[in-house]
């Protein structure tokens, strides 16, 4: 029997809301390097965030123990899967990400990465897990939870945490190359688009070659 066009129309349309949508498939990626806590970049150069979750800044108390936690979670070279749940300003694919097991959560759970509570709206069916990770961690002052007060990521980022930038001088972290601020050594390999520092002093070695020019000065632009 042939359907009258507004039938037809009618049915093309509810179709499509059933068409499966390209960001909630799964997709196999290859680890290349771990740049942070909660962010490494796939061999096809694709920077992967993990969803729903915020480590410390490289910068930060425990950021350099979280990027090392991440690396021994998916070192470079892992095939791991990763669910695409939104893409950011810095055209970063947000994901949920598992290599044996959810690894958002795992970084929660290890207290070296926080829930972010203002993006938890991309984790539904994870939420529950990952709120209880968190609370788990506290609980045993895993990770960043054993500092008394942590600064959260956030609060980092936007300075609104009082010794934020003076902590990471003191547990070892920062690379003599860059005496007049704090980054750490590596890994992870760093760019000047990874920190905000900008016109610093560069000595020695300087191994995440910030002095392009080599004239002693390091991020110019």
């Amino acid at each position: 029997m042939k359907l009258p066009k507004i039938a037809t129309s009618l049915l093309f349309a509810v179709g499509l809301l059933f068409v499966p949508s390209s960001t909630t498939a799964q997709t196999t990626v290859v680890v290349e390097r771990i740049k942070d806590g909660d962010t490494f970049v796939t061999q096809n150069n694709q920077s992967i965030r993990l969803a729903c979750i915020d480590a410390p800044e490289s910068r930060q108390t425990d950021g350099v123990a979280a990027t090392q936690y991440l690396t021994r979670l998916i070192p470079p070279g892992t095939q791991v899967q990763i669910i695409p749940v939104d893409r950011d300003r810095f055209g970063r694919t947000i994901a949920v990400v598992y290599h044996n097991s959810n690894i958002n959560q795992s970084m929660v759970k290890s207290g070296h990465a926080a829930v972010y509570r203002q993006y938890l709206n991309n984790c539904s069916n994870s939420r529950q897990a990952l709120l209880a990770a968190e609370q788990k961690a506290k609980q045993q002052n895993r990770g960043m939870w054993h500092q008394e007060n942590p600064c959260m990521p956030w609060d980092f980022r936007s300075g609104n945490c009082h010794s934020a930038r003076s902590q990471p001088a003191n547990d070892g972290s920062c690379d003599p190359s860059y005496p007049d601020v704090c980054i750490p050594s590596p890994p992870p390999d760093l760019d000047c688009g990874d920190i905000s520092e900008r016109r610093f002093r560069v000595r020695g070695s300087d191994p995440h070659r910030f002095d392009g020019d080599n004239d002693g000065i390091g991020c110019e632009s």
